[in-house]
């Protein structure tokens, strides 16, 4: 599987019972130039369970016998990164795509896919773009998923650090949908009613029901075996609408991976359902 490199101190019997872990359960592999995270990310679950070694910690592991301390291992390992408005220029274009779609038929509610929302900024982020764009058409639904519970815990509650809430975020938008709540700013409930978020996990579950007119599935797919990766472009390829788009992150494409996808010529980074 992994060799670790001779700066780390977890060993390498270690580091595969962990990685084997984790692309069992989340279909996400750790790449060898990435496992010296596995110790840093793992640290507080040592000192939370008394562990006195990361080899210790994996040796429990992969005994099979503790189901609540691998999912919490999985969750400290997962990728929570994320920020409001993300790739500024990709949000401005999914809106102008889904006012044009509401523009051509004005009485459809359309369907949108934040997939791998993380703790909720994207989907919050188009929740407020189609706010200020929606005008007398029916408001979109939004579907915002993550395969980490602790995530989308944080993204119904709404609460952001000052931190996060500055990445990105415009001011104009920080004062008109949230509120400050101590050292931390909490969307308002008009918000966040906007965004229906539950845990799916992209790679072993079937896709959300009904097809959508917009998916965003954004940095998602980079973690993902090729295999794995053919396999869930499939599935969000069956859940687009004919004339539906798909969005991935710019360091994604669908080239050599999904024939039932295409690039969409007028939006870079889009994709659709090809003829």
């Amino acid at each position: 599987m992994i060799a670790a490199a001779q700066t780390q101190r977890i060993s390498p019997g270690a580091a595969n019972i962990i990685v084997a872990l984790m692309e069992e359960r989340t279909g996400q592999r750790i790449a060898a130039n990435r496992v010296w995270r596995v110790e840093t990310a793992l640290a507080p679950l040592l000192r939370a369970h008394g562990f006195a070694t990361i080899d210790k910690l994996a040796a429990a592991l992969g005994s099979g016998h503790h189901q609540c301390l691998e999912r919490e291992a999985v969750e400290a390992l997962l990728n929570h990164e994320s920020s409001f408005f993300r790739d500024p220029a990709v949000i401005q274009q999914a809106g102008r795509f889904l006012l044009a779609k509401q523009e051509a038929d004005p009485g459809r509610r359309l369907r949108i896919w934040s997939a791998g929302c993380s703790t909720g900024q994207e989907p919050l982020s188009v929740a407020m773009l189609l706010s200020d764009q929606a005008g007398e058409h029916p408001f979109p639904e939004i579907q915002a998923t993550d395969i980490s519970a602790t995530a989308i815990a944080r993204a119904k509650s709404g609460c952001f650090t000052q931190f996060e809430i500055q990445r990105g975020l415009p001011v104009r938008s920080m004062v008109r949908w949230f509120e400050a709540a101590g050292n931390a700013w909490t969307a308002l409930p008009e918000l966040l009613s906007r965004v229906q978020f539950r845990t799916h996990n992209l790679a072993h579950d079937a896709p959300l029901p009904g097809k959508f007119d917009l998916i965003l599935c954004r940095n998602v797919l980079l973690y993902l075996s090729p295999e794995l990766r053919c396999d869930v472009l499939g599935k969000l390829a069956r859940a687009l609408r004919p004339d539906g788009r798909l969005v991935l992150g710019a360091s994604e494409t669908v080239t050599g991976q999904a024939d039932s996808l295409v690039a969409c010529g007028e939006y870079r980074g889009f994709y659709c359902a090809s003829d």
